[in-house]
C-alpha cells in the first residue's frame, strides 16, 4: 500500500485540505481494481537494489548517484528496463542512463526559464513518470502532484521515488475527471501534451483553472499549426498515426480559446518544431516513434499529409 500520509500533512491548512483527507480511500480503490500488468511492474520495482541517494541532482536534469554505483549496476538497470517503455526522461539513475524515448530535458530547457516555481503548490495534469515532477522541484517548487491513470507511469514514478522517499512530489492514478470541481488550491498547474487528445478543448481550459487559487498561472503545451485566428485542423482519422487527436489550433487561435475560457495575460512563450532528434526510439523504448511518423520523403508533413508537429507553450493566469 502506498501511504499518502505525508501528502494529508503537506496539504492540512491549505484550501486542498478536505480533499486530501479523501486520497488515500480513492486510491486505495483504484488499486484493487489495478491492471493486469501491476504484478509484473511490481517485481521490477521489488528487484530495484536498496541503495541511498547521497548526489542529487534536479536542477540540471535527474541524476542520482551514490559512492559505489558499480556493484549495483547491472541489478539496477534489469529493473528498470524491467518497467520498459520510457518514454519521458532521460534519467541518470546510480550510473545507469535511461536514454527514454522523448528528451523531456530539451522540452524543460525552453519551458522553465518563463516559469517561476519558487515556493509554489503545483498541479501537473497527465504527469506520465513524473519526470517533469522532479524537475519542477528541482526548480524551487514547495510540492508538486502528478496525475495520469496511466499504470506503467504511476510505476516508473515510483521507481524513482524509492530514492527520493523525502522530497514532496507525489503521483496519482487518476484522471482531471477524477479530481472534484472547485478544488482552487494550485498556484500553478501544468498540462503538457494533453489538450490535443481532448474531445472538448474549452471543458478542458475551464477544468483547469477550476484547478487554480485566484491570480495562479496555467502553463499550457500542446500541438499547434501555423495559420491565424480561424486557424483549427480537426484531423478525419489519425494524426501521425496517433487516433485521439482532435483539436490542433494556431497560437492565435489557442490564445483566443484561452482568453474566452477566462484567462487574462495569455503569452505564447514558445515555439518549436518536434524533431526526430527529440524523440525517436531507443533501446529503453523499442516500439516505432517520430520517424515512423512522418512522411520519409518530407519531414514538414506527418504519414497522413498533414502538417508535422510543432508545439507551443502558452501561459496564462486566472
Amino acid at each position: 500500500m502506498i501511504d499518502l500520509s505525508p501528502l494529508v500533512r503537506r496539504l492540512a491548512n491549505t484550501p486542498l485540505a478536505n480533499w486530501a483527507n479523501g486520497l488515500q480511500a480513492q486510491l486505495d480503490t483504484k488499486m484493487e481494481k489495478g491492471h493486469g500488468d501491476l504484478q509484473r511492474w511490481q517485481s521490477a520495482l521489488d528487484a530495484l537494489p536498496p541503495v541511498t541517494a547521497c548526489d542529487i541532482d534536479l536542477v540540471n536534469g535527474l541524476r542520482l548517484d551514490c559512492k559505489d554505483n558499480a556493484a549495483t549496476h547491472d541489478q539496477m538497470r534489469a529493473a528498470l528496463m524491467g518497467l520498459s517503455p520510457w518514454r519521458k526522461g532521460p534519467f541518470d539513475l546510480f550510473g545507469v542512463h535511461v536514454d527514454t524515448e522523448w528528451r523531456s530535458d530539451w522540452k524543460w530547457e525552453r519551458v522553465s526559464p518563463h516559469l517561476d516555481l519558487r515556493g509554489k503548490r503545483v498541479l501537473d495534469v497527465g504527469c506520465g513518470n513524473g519526470y517533469y515532477q522532479w524537475r519542477m522541484l528541482g526548480a524551487g517548487a514547495d510540492s508538486v502532484i502528478g496525475v495520469d491513470p496511466n499504470w506503467l507511469f504511476f510505476c516508473q514514478f515510483q521507481a524513482v521515488q524509492r530514492y527520493l522517499p523525502d522530497l514532496p512530489a507525489w503521483h496519482l492514478p487518476f484522471a482531471l475527471e477524477d479530481l472534484p470541481a472547485g478544488l482552487e488550491g494550485f498556484d500553478t498547474v501544468f498540462s503538457m501534451g494533453v489538450f490535443y487528445h481532448r474531445r472538448s478543448p474549452i471543458e478542458h481550459l475551464l477544468a483547469l483553472k477550476d484547478c487554480l487559487v485566484k491570480g495562479g498561472e496555467l502553463v499550457l503545451e500542446t500541438l499547434v499549426v501555423p495559420g491565424d485566428v480561424h486557424q483549427v485542423l480537426v484531423p478525419e482519422d489519425r494524426y501521425a498515426q496517433m487516433r485521439n487527436v482532435w483539436f490542433l489550433p494556431s497560437v492565435p487561435a489557442l490564445e483566443l480559446w484561452l482568453r474566452r475560457a477566462g484567462f487574462t495575460d495569455v503569452k505564447c512563450v514558445d515555439v518549436s518544431i518536434t524533431t526526430v532528434a527529440e524523440q525517436r526510439g531507443t533501446e529503453w523504448m523499442k516500439f516505432q516513434s517520430l520517424s515512423d511518423f512522418l512522411d520519409p520523403d518530407d519531414h514538414s508533413k506527418t504519414i497522413e499529409g498533414l502538417p508535422a508537429p510543432m508545439r507551443a507553450v502558452i501561459t496564462a493566469r486566472k
